[in-house]
């Protein structure tokens, strides 16, 4: 702030780009949503000043009048127990400013805890002498041309703030339990009686008329005559009105109380009827009403139903939900008042704002709000704007004290009475003297003494002329000149009618033009539940906690929960990209203390990668100029590609104000791109000895830190000024501030450097999967098998072995196309390739099962304890919606982590124990492998189980079936013995003791499963010798043609294996194989029995 660099010139070549700061209360301290609004407005402003705009974000308060009136009465009632009526008007409006000088500047300390980067040297105040003026101007214009206007009119009036509500600041409970009752109203000369429902009798003494509709056929003639008003000793007309009156509902009567019901006093008006006031300013009974007189409203509806009860006139009650109308500033139940008032006539002013949202010369982001805008503003009424407060504009309006009409003897006279001179001025009736400045003398007598309204300015009206007043209107200003209309209006939507019409309307009568080209309205701050922060909940927020921390004592009750003893600081840039990635046009922002700890991780995480390319620099230091792109590794013009397109995405979204968006594509590069992988991909050159490879990714570090600095600098204005000041480079201005925001560079976006990086990444995250899913220590080196049928992916992985090993955690890497799959063996299949971890020898087998079994129990149990609740109407009826959904969400979780957990189970199922000896001399390359052409894994197969004989019930020929899995052909691809040979000589050297008759008759039929016939009958005959009793299959019965090599076994099903037309055949074996026995540990168990033997043909493969 001290060097300006916030500070916007009145007049400049550069483009301009303005922001008006919504005013906040100058009552208090910023909550949460005025840190969302100062967060957004920030990216705006850092962004475009960064872009070269010559940027006014231009900061004030707003002096809430009702709001701060109040505050200051408290505090004088609780200091000196005085009311402002103790000190009169002149010495109260003294304390009130010396509270705002006291307590005004905190909100401008808090903004700048928050990294505002606002102009303050044009910090402005709504009740400033440029606002005050600018606020005499206008009303005095709209005064001269008709559109102000004062009159005795029905207006919301709060009994406790006594004064006048605009409709606005009026907020409806709808559906509050409550009471209608029904009342009978005798006919004057008549035995009849009319029956009137009401849920307010006690305003019934202010009743003027009943009404019927001209066409009800049950009081056809009782129009004109009279009935007699029940409490009272008047008589009251009874009055046909078909607007008034619905015939349908109720009894078709309707009671008519013109001076304190909206619908009332229309009526009132169409039938010219008296309007007699029966409560107070303070909602108490006026002498009007008898014996009431005195009685609050609420009191008096108890005394008016007992009197009614005693003479037999109240005929019932009923429940019934009302629609019950409070103050929004103290919640007290407003009355409808007959009041003399200020007006604004808005239709004349609404017309042209409609017309420029309709052009497009305004438009709402998000779009939808467009709509609400216009249905608000076509059904708009007058504005009442005045206000019996003392803190405020006071209306520019004047009286002869001379010749204005006094009130009597503490009564209200009548409008046409004549003038009394025992009391003050009579507002209601005197006519003002609408002036810039006090008159020096009376139009009418000449007098010289004057008594200006009492009444101040909505606090509305003076932020309606917010955008131009603080640019010197009136008068004509450079700034004004320069940088009106603005270019942006970002407020939350709760305040489009408040606050953004009333900008559109006046800004455009008076300045000719909309005051703004765009408004962004932001959601709604909520709790991470989803409610409305409010401090009856105990979940309000104080932004300033969240920054610096704070002790427990300090602490809402929900936070203090969270965080018993004190919330720790999470900082600014923290809380600033947090609310930021959480802003999603149209949806209100769940505020999470999780989300707000993962944001501050990221800023560590940017803190420590920056850290790593520091100490890596040496004395390096980066001068200007391009990069020499000769001189790259793949990953670096990975990395730089990478850098553009992730530059391009997030200059796009800030345009289109996807503020989350653009947050999220800034983490996601700078995690999982730069950190993830450019960081552990340089390495290898900064640990290296070869210097020119050290500089150039040294200078690849630089340059990309630099412009994720940039790019990420107005989300996070602390941390990235720290880091970018001590990058080894020279810096073409003082300040990150002011530095330029990146553009994209065309010559280092470099499609092919990503496609080659591609296979390789997708190569290292599956092994990461795997490593994760398996329980291995990232620090346990592996070995792994990729295949992949694409011959350019196999190359790519080839080629950068020097990336994928070191990264992957790899002792050994085979690449190669499909073909058998380890034993045992951890699995990841991708879009292209397939990798494959053998497990033995890295985990405890059997202790690793039962775990996962553990874990699969965990998993089902919950999950059925989750199931139960859902399958629980009530539950699901009477819970919040998102406490459902999270459960609902919560059971897809666990049934996935169950699938997994399964999956992995079944990869690592046991294996059978191999032979002591390699299979006889005579196995022939018919019998053998696929090719390491093919990609094969030189291991065993994977597991198969196959049933009994074909003649045994459920029996299934393994001829047969590999038939058909093979197709008419019946052929398998060729391969030379030495693999088998190679593979089973390893297996058995893990044997390391001797197989029973029992094993060497199983390890047959498991030869068999694999088409190696002759080793299989081998075992056989060595089972026979050892003592073996089991039948060997039947040498003489045909099996098909074409038995396949190692087939893939997917569930229970084996799958069909394509056949390259070409590809080498090897012979088939005649023989029918019989089932193995079942597998338990890893250990042959005995032969499965008849039940078991029925189960499906194929087991799913552990690999």
């Amino acid at each position: 702030m001290e060097r300006n660099y916030f500070r916007a010139e009145a007049t400049s070549d550069k483009p301009a780009f303005s922001i008006v700061l919504p005013p906040p209360n100058v009552t208090g301290s910023l909550h949460i949503g005025h840190a969302l609004t100062a967060t957004i407005q920030d990216i705006l402003a850092r962004w475009k000043r960064m872009s070269g705009f010559n940027t006014l974000w231009l900061p004030g308060t707003d002096h809430a009048g009702i709001a701060t009136q109040m505050v200051v009465e408290k505090e004088l009632k609780k200091t000196e127990g005085k009311s402002r009526h103790d000190l009169g008007r002149a010495a109260f409006l003294e304390r009130v400013w010396e509270w705002k000088g006291k307590y005004g500047a905190r909100i401008g300390e808090q903004h700048r805890f928050l990294g505002a980067s606002l102009d303050w040297s044009r910090e402005r105040f709504t009740m400033d002498e440029q606002s005050s003026a600018a606020v005499r101007e206008v009303f005095v214009r709209l005064y001269e041309e008709g559109l102000m206007y004062r009159a005795q009119k029905l207006i919301n009036w709060c009994p406790s703030c006594r004064t006048a509500l605009s409709d606005l600041e009026v907020e409806h409970e709808e559906s509050k339990k409550g009471s209608i009752w029904h009342i009978r109203y005798p006919v004057k000369d008549s035995d009849r009686t009319l029956t009137v429902a009401t849920t307010r009798p006690e305003t019934m003494l202010g009743d003027t008329a009943v009404a019927i509709h001209p066409e009800d056929e049950r009081y056809l003639g009782l129009a004109g005559k009279s009935v007699k008003l029940p409490l009272t000793d008047r008589e009251i007309p009874i009055i046909a009105d078909a607007e008034l009156v619905d015939p349908k509902f109720g009894t078709g009567v309707v009671k008519v109380t013109p001076a304190h019901d909206f619908n009332d006093y229309q009526t009132g008006l169409r039938h010219k009827l008296p309007m007699l006031t029966i409560l107070d300013e303070a909602a108490r009974m006026t002498k009007e009403t008898g014996k009431y007189a005195g009685m609050d409203r609420f009191e008096a509806r108890k005394q008016v139903l007992a009197d009614l009860t005693e003479q037999g006139l109240l005929e019932k009650e009923e429940p019934h939900m009302l629609n019950v109308g409070t103050c929004q500033r103290c919640a007290t139940v407003v009355e409808p008042r007959l009041s003399p008032q200020w007006f604004i006539k808005i239709e004349p002013l609404a017309k042209p704002a409609i017309e420029a949202v309709e052009q497009g010369r305004t438009k709402f982001v998000p779009e939808s709000w467009t709509n609400t805008f216009f249905h608000w503003m076509r059904n708009i009424h007058d504005w009442c704007v005045s206000r019996q407060l003392w803190w405020g504009h006071q209306i520019p309006a004047y009286y002869c004290t001379s010749c204005s009409p006094r009130q009597g003897d503490d009564t209200d006279l009548p409008l046409d009475a004549p003038t009394v001179k025992v009391g003050g001025v009579d507002f209601a009736r005197a006519e003002p003297i609408v002036a810039r400045e006090q008159p020096k003398s009376c139009p009418k007598c000449g007098g010289a003494s004057f008594i200006q309204d009492p009444d101040v300015l909505d606090t509305w009206f003076s932020s309606g002329l917010w955008p131009f007043s603080t640019l010197g209107w009136p008068r004509e200003t450079p700034e004004l000149k320069t940088f009106y209309p603005t270019s942006v209006m970002e407020t939350g939507h709760d305040i489009i009618f408040f606050w953004v019409a009333r900008m559109m309307m006046m800004g455009i009568h008076f300045m000719g033009d909309v005051p703004f080209r765009t408004v962004y309205l932001h959601a709604m701050v909520r709790d991470e539940k989803g409610q409305k922060m409010s401090k009856t909940k105990g979940n309000v927020i104080d932004p300033l906690d969240i920054v610096l921390g704070a002790p427990a004592d300090k602490l809402q009750p929900t936070l203090k929960n969270r965080f018993p003893q004190g919330m720790p600081p999470f900082g600014a840039d923290a809380l600033r990209f947090t609310l930021a990635s959480l802003t999603q046009q149209g949806r209100d922002i769940k505020l999470s203390m999780d989300r707000l700890e993962g944001y501050k991780a990221f800023g560590n995480k940017l803190w420590n990668a920056s850290r790593f390319a520091l100490m890596n620099m040496g004395d390096f230091r980066m001068e200007a100029g391009p990069l020499d792109r000769s001189t790259l590794t793949l990953a670096d013009r990975w990395i730089l590609s990478r850098l553009q397109r992730a530059t391009t995405e997030a200059r796009a979204l800030l345009e289109s104000y996807s503020f989350g968006e653009a947050a999220s594509t800034l983490y996601q590069f700078l995690w999982a791109e730069f950190c993830d992988w450019y960081i552990e991909l340089a390495k290898g050159s900064l640990y290296g000895e070869d210097a020119a490879a050290k500089d150039s990714t040294r200078r690849v570090l630089v340059y990309c830190l630099d412009r994720i600095l940039r790019l990420l600098h107005p989300f996070m204005p602390f941390i990235t000024e720290e880091i970018w000041q001590k990058l080894p480079m020279a810096r073409p201005t003082d300040s990150i501030m002011i530095a330029p925001y990146p553009e994209p560079d065309a010559a280092h976006v470099d499609e092919a450097a990503e496609g080659e990086m591609a296979p390789v990444i997708a190569a290292i995250e599956g092994l990461r999967t795997i490593r994760g899913e398996s329980n291995l220590s990232p620090a346990t080196k592996v070995k792994a098998v990729v295949q992949s049928a694409d011959v350019r992916t196999r190359e790519l992985l080839e080629r950068w072995r020097g990336y994928l090993m070191p990264l992957a955690g790899l002792s050994e890497v085979t690449v190669g196309a499909p073909g058998a799959k380890p034993p045992q063996a951890a699995a990841f299949v991708g879009s292209n390739l397939e990798i494959y971890v053998p497990l033995a020898g890295l985990v405890d087998l059997d202790a690793e099962r039962e775990r996962l079994k553990k874990e699969i129990a965990r998993a089902e149990q919950e999950m059925a304890g989750v199931l139960r609740k859902l399958e629980n109407p009530n539950f699901v009826a009477k819970a919040p919606p998102d406490v459902v959904e999270k459960d609902r969400a919560r059971v897809e979780e666990l049934k996935e982590r169950k699938a997994k957990l399964q999956d992995h189970l079944q990869r690592i199922a046991p294996e059978p124990a191999m032979p002591e000896t390699p299979p006889s001399e005579s196995t022939t390359p018919e019998s053998s492998t696929p090719t390491a052409e093919e990609g094969a894994s030189p291991s065993a197969p994977a597991q198969v189980k196959v049933a009994p004989n074909q003649e045994e019930k459920g029996g299934v020929d393994l001829g047969q079936e590999l038939k058909g899995e093979l197709g008419e052909t019946g052929t398998a691809s060729e391969a030379g013995d030495t693999q088998v040979q190679d593979a089973l000589a390893k297996l058995r050297e893990g044997t390391k003791e001797g197989l029973s008759p029992s094993d060497h008759h199983d390890l047959g039929v498991a030869y068999m499963t694999m088409g190696l016939v002759d080793d299989a009958m081998r075992e056989f005959n060595r089972a026979k010798e050892g003592g073996d009793t089991r039948e060997t299959p039947a040498e003489g019965a045909e099996a098909e043609e074409g038995e396949s090599g190692p087939v893939k076994a997917h569930g229970d099903m084996l799958p069909t294996r394509e056949v390259t037309q070409g590809e080498p055949v090897r012979s088939a074996s005649k023989k029918k194989a019989t089932a193995p026995g079942k597998v338990h540990g890893d250990k042959l168990a005995p032969a499965p029995t008849t039940e078991e033997a029925e189960a499906p043909a194929v087991k799913k493969a552990a690999a």
